[in-house]
């Protein structure tokens, strides 16, 4: 069956390792961040008690492994796993095997993460959560070592990229009029969710400067995604301006794993003989096992007679193939619907999704400031002590860290408090384990003020944060103003003991 040949895509080794390893590597980071916060925010002490959660469900969750049984001490068993499946792609090992071996530890990840996202609550309502559940279980079919990648696979990678960044266009362009009117990255550097460390030097750009960063994210977005189903070179070159613009975004702010996503999806589009040219030292194009370097061309051409594929590894992924396309349906009419919306799950199972993010951009920055003190009385006589987080702003003269790929839940919520409300269910019970001094939340934090000891109150007040200029941060050595705004929660203590 000579068609079969289409099938291949031999000069797309060197992207397989990328997607494969890069994706495997991501879930790593995703399990340890849970490993390290999901017990304090979610376990069965946490903020939002999964065991909770399962006892008053009405109906069956979404797919998950807790849905008959949660412990703190299963979700680290399922973490550790995941880790170590995941350490095991990232070096290439499954893949050394039969084609269903890496398929079967993708699959492995794709179910043991979605169980934890799908109990996960506020704390896991993220568009990056399903972008690495669908990517994991769409790598997987790309095969081993000893086939060469599926060129139908390659392609729905594409298209995931597609959505990713077309979507995330068309939510800017029918969200706020900043977005059209050039003006949103006047704005952006400074209320973002997570400020890095360059995001300050990256605000204080000039004004033309902000508006040709708009018109560079338009044409990134809206304009190369197009380009990536092109032909080679062509495609290549449009992968590669996704990953500068990509880096960009990477390097001015902290969006968890989302931009190191679009970077490995993108590398769906390049082929090792443009990639050969630019770095000789790369190899050229995938070869049968035992085969002897260079024995395949440069243009991948393996074989006249058909797929070198063993027929059923064919089919399954033909079915798969399939399957995601679909399920593209409701992602594909979501693009250019009026009514498109953002980070969408349209199955059970959260494969082909409908990505997006930022469709408004917010003004000001207005920072939930948590404090306590020992005092008997809470008035404004009182020592009140600033709890420190890790990646919000809190300290006006810190200069904010480089946190991604990881993800920091706790701080995240934080900056969404002032956009919803700050009488969110969580963040009271947050507020009472500072007040239990509780050591699991606490070690979610940068800074206890107190050192462990038990605070008599604790309140939460508003404060407007924007990044100091130059001229201010040469006078007194901060890197933000801020100016309070009111008191948004007042003391609270825990009721006395009987």
């Amino acid at each position: 069956m000579e068609w079969t040949a289409w099938f291949d895509a031999p000069d797309y080794g060197f992207a397989r390792q990328v997607l494969q390893r890069g994706v495997a590597a991501v879930f790593v980071v995703a399990f340890l961040s849970s490993l390290n916060q999901f017990p304090a925010l979610l376990g069965e002490r946490g903020l939002l008690p999964v065991p909770s959660l399962l006892a008053r469900a009405r109906r069956p969750l979404r797919p998950t492994l807790f849905a008959w049984h949660y412990s703190d001490r299963l979700l680290r068993a399922v973490c550790a796993v995941g880790m170590l499946i995941g350490a095991a792609l990232v070096l290439g090992l499954p893949q050394q095997g039969p084609p269903w071996l890496p398929l079967l530890a993708f699959l492995a990840l794709w179910l043991l993460y979605m169980s934890i996202v799908n109990v996960g609550q506020t704390f896991y309502g993220f568009g990056w959560e399903m972008l690495l559940l669908e990517a994991g279980f769409t790598v997987g079919f790309l095969g081993s070592e000893q086939t060469p990648p599926p060129r139908t696979v390659l392609l729905l990678l594409v298209w995931l990229l597609f959505r990713l960044e077309f979507g995330a266009g068309m939510i800017k362009i029918r969200g706020g009029r900043e977005w059209r009117d050039l003006t949103a990255l006047y704005y952006h550097h400074e209320t973002q969710p997570m400020p890095g460390p360059l995001s300050r030097q990256a605000h204080l750009m000039p004004k033309a400067w902000h508006r040709l960063e708009v018109l560079g994210n338009h044409g990134a977005q809206l304009v190369v995604p197009f380009f990536l189903f092109a032909p080679q070179p062509l495609a290549s070159v449009a992968a590669g301006i996704v990953v500068f613009t990509q880096l960009w975004l990477v390097a001015s702010g902290n969006f968890a794993w989302l931009n190191w996503m679009a970077i490995l999806l993108a590398f769906a589009a390049v082929s090792d003989p443009v990639l050969h040219a630019l770095f000789p030292g790369l190899p050229s194009g995938w070869r049968p096992p035992g085969a002897a370097e260079g024995a395949v061309p440069a243009g991948g051409v393996v074989s006249t007679e058909g797929s070198q594929a063993p027929l059923p590894w064919l089919v399954l992924v033909s079915l798969a193939t399939v399957l995601l396309l679909v399920l593209s349906y409701r992602p594909a009419a979501n693009l250019v619907s009026s009514y498109q919306l953002m980070n969408a799950a349209f199955n059970r199972w959260q494969l082909v999704n409908a990505y997006g993010a930022f469709g408004s951009v917010t003004k000001q920055r207005i920072e939930i400031v948590v404090e306590g003190t020992l005092d008997a009385e809470p008035d404004e006589t009182a020592d009140w002590r600033e709890y420190g987080f890790r990646g919000k702003p809190g300290d006006v003269r810190r200069l904010p860290r480089q946190w991604a790929p990881y993800h920091l839940r706790l701080d995240w919520l934080m900056w969404f408090l002032p956009l919803r409300s700050v009488h969110e269910q969580w963040f009271y019970a947050f507020l009472a384990k500072l007040l239990e001094a509780d050591r699991p939340t606490l070690r979610l934090l940068r800074e206890d003020p107190f050192d462990g000891a038990r605070p008599r109150w604790v309140r939460a007040r508003s404060f407007h944060y924007r990044f100091a200029t130059r001229a201010e941060f040469r006078a007194t050595g901060q890197r933000w103003v801020r100016i309070l705004l009111e008191e948004s929660i007042p003391p609270l203590s825990l009721p006395p003991e009987d």
